[in-house]
């Protein structure tokens, strides 16, 4: 077994490295990146298929990191090692893994044992081994009737890149009116209607903007999430731009 640890700081890679070597005398070889743009190049050299990422590098984020990975190798087992439990990050990570997958989500506050047996889960036993405060958010952002659907959640994502209702629906393969429901119900959720001092909040706020500033503060949305929808916008702009005009 050969085993790529990709993190920024060079304290949690040493601390990666012996927890590795503790847990794991399966494992032969343990290669190091520093960022998540050397970690692709190194998982493709190498043909690593077991790796521990951190989310938040710069250069590219671990959730950049691991969709360009699993998109060239979907059996690679990735366990995401963060800070971080915010319903950007877990919803980013649940968008990219490969159905059928082994993963592993697992917060730097977690015991050295837990760590040990996360790696030994996925790496050994190809399960999912995810914390208890992330399956938390899991559970509130998809099962809760007050949680966010997918496509409720494109739409915020959507109108946060600043797109129109007309390319929301073109982009989502929705009707105008879909899009303007489901606008709608983001509002709800997001209680954008509270009413202002006056009883009347639709001289207060711009609605798509105080959705925006309302998901950021409830860590919705951060900044590791949006450049992701960045990438994945450019890449539907350059689809439509070569598709062939229908009306021709």
């Amino acid at each position: 077994m050969k085993t790529l640890i990709v993190e920024d700081d060079p304290l949690h890679r040493a601390y990666l490295r012996d927890a590795i070597a503790g847990s794991l005398p399966e494992c032969q070889e343990i290669i190091e990146a520093s960022d998540g743009l050397a970690g692709e190049q190194m998982a493709r050299e190498h043909n690593a298929l077991h790796i521990v990422m951190d989310l938040q590098m710069s250069t590219r984020t671990g959730i950049e990191a691991a969709r360009s990975i699993w998109r060239e190798r979907p059996e690679t087992c990735i366990l995401f090692w963060s800070n971080y439990a915010d319903e950007a990050y877990v919803r980013g990570v649940s968008r990219i893994v490969p159905e059928g997958a082994a993963y592993g989500y697992v917060l730097k506050t977690a015991s050295d044992q837990r760590l040990k047996l996360a790696l030994r889960g996925i790496f050994v036993e190809g399960q999912c081994v995810i914390d208890r405060e992330v399956r938390g958010v899991q559970q509130k952002s998809f099962g809760h009737r007050a949680g966010f659907t997918e496509s409720e959640y494109e739409v915020l994502i959507d109108i946060a890149l600043g797109l129109t209702d007309r390319a929301i629906a073109k982009r989502r393969s929705l009707s105008l009116r879909s899009v303007q429901n489901r606008l709608q119900q983001l509002y709800d959720k997001l209680d954008i209607y509270k009413a202002d001092e006056n009883g009347d909040d639709s001289s207060t706020f711009n609605l798509r903007t105080r959705a925006i500033s309302v998901a950021l503060l409830k860590k919705l949305l951060n900044v590791s999430s949006l450049e992701q929808a960045e990438i994945e916008l450019a890449e539907w702009q350059s689809t439509v731009r070569t598709r062939p005009d229908q009306r021709q």
